[in-house]
C-alpha cells in the first residue's frame, strides 16, 4: 500500500511538471520601454497572446534599480512573456509604436527624464533586424519629423519587487488612479494626435 502511494505520488508530480513545462514551454520574452510602465503593462497586457508585462528597469548601470533609489541610466520597462504561436515579436513591434510618441527626445508624455525614454531592447540578430525596419517604417511615415527612439541590446533586466512591488499590476489594483494618471498624461489625446486611427486607446 505505501508503495502505491509512492508511486501515485511520483505520478501526480510528474503530471504537474508536464502541465506546467507545456505551459511555459513555447513561451518567449521581449523587453521594451515605452515611459511609463503602469502604462506599458496595461497596453501589452490586453493584447491577445501575451500572458504577462512585468514592469522593471533595465539599460543602466546601477545593480538592483529601485524606483525611489538609484536607477542611473536605466530605462522604465515591461518584460513581456509571450506565446510566439499567438502573437510574433514583429506584432508586439507594431503594437509599441503606436502606443509610443517616437518623437519625444526628452521622455514620453507628461513624464520626463532619462528613465521615461522609449526604446526597443533586442537580445538576436533577428530582433535587431525586425526592430530596425520597423523604425524605418516609421521614420518613412513621418518624413518631416525625426524619430528618436533607440534600438539597444539588451542586458539584465530587474523586475521591480521588495517594497515597491505595488508598481506591478498598478492599473488592475488602484484603477481609478490609474486612469486619472493616464488622462492626467496626456496619453491617450497624444497617441491620437500622433497616430489617429492606429492609436489603440481605451
Amino acid at each position: 500500500m505505501k508503495n502505491l502511494r509512492t508511486v501515485f505520488a511520483a505520478a501526480v508530480l510528474l503530471t504537474c511538471f508536464s502541465i506546467a513545462f507545456s505551459a511555459n514551454a513555447y513561451a518567449a520574452k521581449a523587453v521594451l520601454a515605452g515611459g511609463c510602465f503602469w502604462c506599458m503593462e496595461k497596453d501589452f497586457e490586453s493584447l491577445e497572446g501575451v500572458s504577462e508585462a512585468v514592469s522593471g528597469f533595465t539599460g543602466g548601470t546601477a545593480k538592483n534599480p529601485t524606483y525611489r533609489g538609484d536607477h542611473t541610466g536605466h530605462y522604465e520597462a515591461v518584460e513581456i512573456i509571450y506565446d510566439p504561436a499567438v502573437v510574433s515579436f514583429q506584432d508586439l513591434l507594431d503594437h509599441f509604436w503606436v502606443n509610443i510618441d517616437p518623437f519625444d527626445a526628452r521622455g514620453q508624455f507628461c513624464d520626463k527624464g532619462h528613465e521615461y525614454l522609449a526604446a526597443i531592447f533586442v537580445s538576436t540578430e533577428e530582433e535587431k533586424s525586425l526592430a530596425e525596419k520597423s523604425k524605418q517604417k516609421v521614420i518613412e511615415m513621418f518624413p518631416d519629423q525625426t524619430v528618436v527612439m533607440p534600438i539597444l541590446p539588451l542586458g539584465e533586466f530587474f523586475p521591480i519587487k521588495g517594497k515597491e512591488i505595488h508598481h506591478q499590476d498598478f492599473y488592475k489594483k488602484s484603477p481609478k488612479r490609474y486612469k486619472a494618471y493616464r488622462w492626467g498624461c496626456g496619453r491617450d489625446k497624444r497617441l491620437k494626435e500622433v497616430w489617429g486611427d492606429l492609436a489603440t486607446v481605451e
